[in-house]
């Protein structure tokens, strides 16, 4: 039997099989984005794929807290456009 693995939602937190979180990674530069395949080099959290846990991530600024620094609103607002694209 394969085992699932299983990472915490840093908005909700609740634990979440991996698919069905979006990576994001701070990089050894300090870039913040979004990580499609999941295994780029650097500090990841993760994010439930939902519109309302984004949102509360954005609202508390988790990534900021997660990273140690501060996190521009626009990944947030690129990780609600991602969403959107695989809602459709």
């Amino acid at each position: 039997m394969k085992n699932i693995i299983l990472r915490k939602c840093i908005a909700t937190n609740l634990m979440y099989p991996k698919d069905s979180l979006l990576r994001v990674v701070k990089n050894k530069d300090g870039l913040i984005f979004y990580d499609p395949s999941g295994k780029a080099p650097g500090r990841g959290a993760y994010i439930s794929k939902s519109e309302d846990a984004i949102l509360i991530a954005k609202k508390k600024n988790v990534l900021s807290k997660a990273f140690s620094t501060n996190v521009d609103s626009s990944v947030y607002d690129s990780l609600l456009e991602i969403t959107k694209k695989k809602e459709e």
